[in-house]
């Protein structure tokens, strides 16, 4: 089996450590989805964030994490299960992880690590040589009481075998992107990133799975709001004017080809400002 994951990194035609880490973090991740779907995961979450934008989507930005949302709020779910079936399906491909429940029972978003040092040893990685001498690490997170309105979609995917999940449709991933950029207390440039790539598409927000994701967590929390496009592009004009985009730029170029890391230099107010006019275009 740890030829097939050989066979997978060489595709990648990496060009450097960082990017070479990067993608096998994603072959990682997508023996953890094809690891979910068996022990049944995706009847009841949904795939949903960055990783699920680049593996069914191919957004050109690798993502650190895997993210997940309940299609019903539960407090009581738990990744102890799932955790176990990871365990045993990365064994299957000659993986030892560490798999690590990180979550308390009050917290809406509930977490899981997954830590690896086993593999890069049994792989010929071209430039990770320091690789065996630290872990390799990969979070996953699920909203356990998400907001109504999320529509969903099903995808199949070919590594390591075919298999299915459940996922946002690209409407409700945009809102709960947007939900970030509007509440999120620190600047993460990935979200400006994706936020980017989702005008290119021509996708437009799902406004009622926002309003009611405002109104659940953030500034807005329990204010009676009308979400409309007015509204929406003047509350991201007044962000977009307050940002430092080569703080922004900074934090996504290290998960970007080297090709994509060339548009990083036009990020600044004018730049995003003229993206946020063809949203509603």
């Amino acid at each position: 089996m740890i030829d097939l994951i050989q066979k997978r990194l060489e595709k990648y035609n990496a060009v450097g450590s960082i990017e070479e880490e990067n993608a096998l973090k994603e072959i990682i991740q997508e023996i953890m989805l094809f690891s979910l779907w068996q022990a049944d995961f995706f009847e009841v979450a949904a795939f949903q964030g960055g990783t699920s934008l680049r593996i069914l989507h191919g957004l050109p930005r690798f993502s650190e994490d895997i993210d997940f949302i309940l299609k019903e709020p539960d407090p009581d779910f738990s990744w102890l299960p799932y955790l176990e079936s990871i365990t045993e399906t990365c064994k299957e491909f000659g993986i030892e992880p560490e798999a690590l429940d990180k979550a308390r029972m009050d917290q809406r978003v509930k977490k899981a690590l997954i830590k690896d040092t086993s593999i890069a040893s049994q792989l010929n990685l071209r430039f990770m040589d320091d690789l065996n001498r630290r872990k390799l690490k990969i979070k996953l997170e699920i909203d356990c009481n998400p907001p109504s309105g999320s529509d969903f979609n099903y995808a199949y995917l070919d590594f390591p075998v075919d298999y299915e999940v459940c996922h946002q449709d690209l409407s409700s991933n945009f809102a709960l992107k947007i939900h970030a950029l509007l509440c999120r207390p620190y600047l993460k440039g990935r979200d400006w990133f994706d936020f980017s790539w989702y005008i290119t598409q021509g996708v437009t927000p799902n406004l009622l799975l926002l309003q009611n994701a405002l109104i659940q967590y953030g500034p807005w929390k329990a204010q009676e709001i009308n979400i409309n496009q007015n509204w929406l592009v003047s509350v991201l004009g007044k962000i977009i004017s307050s940002i430092n985009w080569k703080e922004a730029a900074s934090d996504v170029e290290r998960f970007l080809k080297p090709v994509d890391q060339k548009s990083l230099p036009l990020w600044s107010e004018h730049f995003f400002m003229n993206k946020l006019k063809s949203l509603y275009q």
